[in-house]
C-alpha cells in the first residue's frame, strides 16, 4: 500500500527504482507467475512513467520486463519512440537497466541487441557518442560516453553493456531527489529527440530514392494509416492482430454484427498492400445459402464433359502465375450455407501444407482428371471469411474453428472524421511482396530454435493449464492449435507483449469453441475467468468491480469475453462465444 501511495504522490521514479532494487533478488526466488513485483514492473511502473508531464503518450511507449515465463537476470523499463521502434530487439531507445546484483541502476540510451551484429552495435554506439554533445544537457551527474558500464557477468548483461551508448549511473542506496531523477529523464529524452532528428536529416540527404525498410511495424503502421485515410477507423491493435493472424495461417474468420465493416477492412487491408480487384489480387465471393458442396466454389464438369471453373479456382490459377504477390479472397457471409458442406475439403487440403525443396506445397484440391491439371493451394493465397451470427446463418463445427483465427469485430467509430481534413495527405498503396506476409513456419519443429525455444515452452505451459480447465467438457485443444498459438506469439514478439499475444490467441482459438448449457460447463467458464483474471468469479459484481478486475488481469480481452458469456448464461440458461 505504501509503495502504491508513493507512486501516486510526488515520488514516482524514486519509488520505482527503490522498490525494484530492494525486492528483486528476493522475489526472484519465488514463483514467477502472478508475482506482484512482476506485475508492478510490467504494468504499474510503465503507467507511472507514462504519466509524467514531459512524456508524450502519442509518441512514446513505456514497457517493463522481468522476463518471459521465467525471471530475467536483468529487469528493465524502457521508453521507446514509436517512430523509431516498438521493441527492445531493434532500433534505439531509453531505458532503466538494473545490474544483476541490484547495486547499480543505469538510465541508458541503448539499442536493440537482437537484429544487429557486434560490429554494428559498436558503430552505432560510436555514432551516438560523437553526435551528442552531452555537456549541453542538465543532469544530476555526468552522462557517460564510455564502456565502463557494469551490469553483470551473464551473457545478457554483457550484451546490454555492448548496446549502451550513453548512461547515467545511480547508487540505489543514495538516489538523487525525485526532481533530479525527472530532470535526468527529461534531458535524456531531449537527447533521444536530437538523435532522431539528426538521423531523419541524414535519411533525407542520403536516401534520394526514399527507400523504406518494410519491417512488420512499418507495414502495420502503413496499413492502419491507409485505412484511416479512406474514412474507416480501426484500432492499431486490431490491424496488428489481423496481420499476425493471416501470417500465422492463411485462413481467418471475421465475426460480428452487420455493418461493422468486416468486408471493408479486408478490402482496404489488401488495397494498402497493392492487392486490388483491378489487378485480380482481391476477390469477393458472396456465399449463397444453397451451396451444398465444393463445386460452387471450385468448379464442376458440365453435361458436355467440360470443366467449368469456379471463382476460387480462377483466383488460384491467377495466384500461381504471380507467386511473389499476395492474393486475398473474401468469402462474404460465409455461414449463409453450411461451411462443412462446401469448404471442408479445401480446409483439409490446407492442412497438407509442407516444405518441398524450399517451397510450400499441398495436395490437389480436386482430381486432375476433373480439372485437367494439378491444382494445389498456392502459398500466396489468403482466405478470409466474414460471418454474421443470426437466425439466417449456420453455426461452425470445431473442424472449421480449429483451423482459423476467429476475430470478433463489433466496434464502430462513426465520429472519426480524420479523412475529411483537406490538409491530410493520402496514403499510397505499397506493392508488398508475398514473402512479407507469408507464414515462415508450418510445423512447430520449424520454429523450435534457440531464439524461439523459451517462447514455445512458455506458450505450451500456458496451454497445458488451459487444457486442464477444458477437459471436463472435452473442449481441450490439440497439436494444431498449440502450433498456431506458438507461431502467432513468435511473430508478434516485436509488436506486442507476450501476454497480449496470448490474450488475442485465447480469445480467437479457445473461446469460439465453447458452449455451456449445464452446471459443469458453466463451472469451466468460471474457472477460465479465474485463470484469465486471477480473480474468482462471483455473482453480483458491479460494473466498477469488473472493470477493476479486468484492469489488473493478465488476459483482459479473454476475461471480459468469458464474463459476458457467463452473464448471458445466467439470463438464458445457455451461452456460447457467438450468442454473447
Amino acid at each position: 500500500m505504501n509503495d502504491q501511495a508513493n507512486l501516486e504522490s510526488k515520488d514516482k521514479i524514486h519509488s520505482i527504482l527503490t522498490k525494484i532494487t530492494n525486492e528483486y533478488l528476493t522475489e526472484k526466488n519465488k514463483q514467477f507467475k502472478s508475482n506482484s513485483l512482476g506485475q508492478f514492473v510490467r504494468t504499474n511502473a510503465p503507467k507511472v512513467i507514462n504519466s509524467l508531464d514531459f512524456i508524450d503518450q502519442d509518441r512514446f511507449i513505456v514497457k517493463g520486463s522481468v522476463g518471459q515465463g521465467n525471471w530475467a537476470q536483468i529487469p528493465w523499463i524502457t521508453i521507446l519512440d514509436k517512430h523509431v521502434t516498438t521493441s527492445t530487439q531493434q532500433g534505439y531507445y531509453l531505458g532503466y537497466l538494473f545490474s544483476e546484483d541490484m547495486e547499480r541502476v543505469y538510465l541508458s540510451f541503448a539499442q536493440g541487441i537482437t537484429k544487429a551484429s557486434k560490429e554494428q552495435l559498436k558503430h552505432i554506439c560510436e555514432d551516438i557518442r560523437s553526435t551528442i554533445q552531452t555537456d549541453r544537457y542538465l543532469t544530476s551527474s555526468p552522462i557517460h560516453k564510455d564502456d565502463a558500464i557494469n551490469i553483470g557477468s551473464s551473457s545478457k548483461g554483457k550484451s546490454y553493456e555492448e548496446s549502451t551508448a550513453l548512461y547515467i549511473e545511480y547508487d540505489p542506496n543514495s538516489l538523487p531527489s525525485e526532481a533530479d531523477l525527472q530532470k535526468d529523464l527529461s534531458s535524456m529524452i531531449e537527447i533521444y529527440d536530437d538523435y532522431v532528428r539528426v538521423q531523419s536529416e541524414r535519411v533525407e540527404e542520403n536516401d534520394t530514392d526514399h527507400k523504406i525498410e518494410w519491417t512488420d511495424e512499418k507495414i502495420i503502421e502503413h496499413i492502419h494509416s491507409y485505412i484511416k485515410n479512406q474514412g474507416f477507423y480501426y484500432q492499431l491493435e486490431d490491424v496488428k492482430n489481423l496481420f499476425l493472424s493471416l501470417r500465422t495461417k492463411p485462413f481467418v474468420i471475421l465475426s460480428g454484427i452487420s455493418g461493422t465493416g468486416k468486408t471493408k477492412i479486408i478490402e482496404l487491408f489488401s488495397e494498402s498492400l497493392g492487392a486490388t480487384e483491378e489487378n485480380k489480387q482481391f476477390t469477393l465471393i458472396p456465399v449463397r445459402p444453397d451451396w451444398s458442396d465444393g463445386s460452387d466454389m471450385l468448379g464442376y464438369t458440365d453435361i458436355r464433359g467440360v470443366f467449368q471453373e469456379g471463382p476460387l479456382t480462377s483466383v488460384i490459377k491467377e495466384a500461381r502465375l504471380h507467386k511473389d504477390h499476395p492474393y486475398f479472397v473474401v468469402l462474404d457471409e460465409m455461414n449463409l450455407a453450411r461451411v462443412e458442406y462446401y469448404f471442408s475439403d479445401f480446409l483439409s487440403v490446407m492442412e497438407s501444407r509442407k516444405w518441398v525443396d524450399g517451397k510450400v506445397q499441398t495436395l490437389p484440391i480436386m482430381s486432375e482428371n476433373q480439372a485437367g491439371e494439378r491444382l494445389t493451394i498456392p502459398p500466396n493465397l489468403y482466405i478470409i471469411g466474414t460471418v454474421n451470427m443470426d437466425e439466417t446463418t449456420h453455426p461452425f463445427s470445431k473442424k472449421v474453428l480449429d483451423r482459423a483465427n476467429t476475430i470478433e469485430w463489433n466496434d464502430v467509430h462513426l465520429d472519426t472524421l480524420f479523412f475529411l481534413k483537406e490538409d491530410e495527405g493520402q496514403q499510397e498503396q505499397v506493392n508488398l511482396p508475398n514473402q512479407r506476409v507469408q507464414s515462415e513456419y508450418l510445423r512447430l519443429k520449424d520454429a523450435y530454435s534457440a531464439s524461439n525455444k523459451e517462447t514455445v515452452e512458455h506458450v505450451t505451459t500456458e496451454l497445458v493449464q488451459i487444457n486442464e480447465i477444458l477437459k471436463p467438457i472435452q473442449a481441450h485443444v490439440g497439436y494444431r492449435v498449440r502450433d498456431e498459438v506458438c507461431f502467432y506469439t513468435i511473430y508478434s514478439r516485436y509488436l506486442m507483449a507476450e501476454d497480449e499475444a496470448l490474450d488475442f490467441q485465447f480469445y480467437q482459438k479457445i473461446l469460439p469453441r465453447l458452449t455451456a448449457s449445464h452446471g459443469q460447463a458453466f463451472q469451466v467458464l468460471m474457472n477460465l475467468f479465474t485463470y484469465f483474471t486471477n480473480h474468482t468469479y462471483e455473482e453480483g459484481l458491479s460494473s466498477d468491480q469488473i472493470e477493476d478486475i479486468l484492469g489488473q488481469a493478465r488476459f483482459p480481452r479473454s476475461g471480459r469475453k468469458v464474463y459476458e458469456m457467463i452473464r448471458r448464461g445466467d439470463l438464458d440458461g445457455f451461452t456460447s462465444f457467438w450468442s454473447s
